[in-house]
């Protein structure tokens, strides 16, 4: 087994879990996807070269989530997962295209601070503590944006 993995195998193993070949699976696709991929995306991607059925992928995902290996982020009833620990980026804001459905991670410094200090703020005033958040923004991405502009100006020009 490779070493960018044994973490993940002693916090399964630590929880009582074992760290199946199904389950090393799933997680490496998700660690080597570039963006927030759903339950579907993810077997698709796996039933290419291995022979997993999608209730193992449900199943990795639910212990996956539970642990907070992964952060499940459901938009209009539909769950995208990313990895929440080890993934260099804990705390971001996403951004969620009308059009094109995509999900982006804002990263940036100073609205990750801004992040930080609203929820230490919302704590302090409400006396509560804030294991998670989510924060999405929704609009349209820059490349829709650009096609939206471009239909635009043939329309004017028609």
């Amino acid at each position: 087994m490779k070493d960018d993995l044994m973490p993940f195998k002693k916090l399964l193993e630590e929880n009582e879990y074992k760290f199946t070949i199904g389950k090393r699976i799933v997680l490496k696709t998700i660690l080597d996807s570039k963006t927030h991929l759903n339950v579907k995306e993810i077997y698709d991607k796996i039933k290419e070269y291995h022979h997993i059925g999608l209730a193992t992928v449900y199943r990795a995902l639910k212990v996956f989530n539970k642990l907070g290996i992964v952060k499940e982020i459901n938009i209009n009833g539909i769950s995208y997962y990313e990895m929440k620990i080890f993934s260099g980026k804990p705390l971001h804001v996403h951004f969620k295209c009308f059009k094109c459905n995509s999900i982006i991670d804002i990263d940036s410094q100073s609205i990750n601070f801004d992040y930080l200090k609203l929820n230490k703020k919302v704590e302090e005033e409400n006396n509560i503590v804030i294991y998670d958040s989510n924060i999405m923004f929704l609009g349209l991405c820059s490349k829709c944006r650009e096609e939206l502009k471009c239909q635009d100006q043939q329309n004017l020009e028609e």
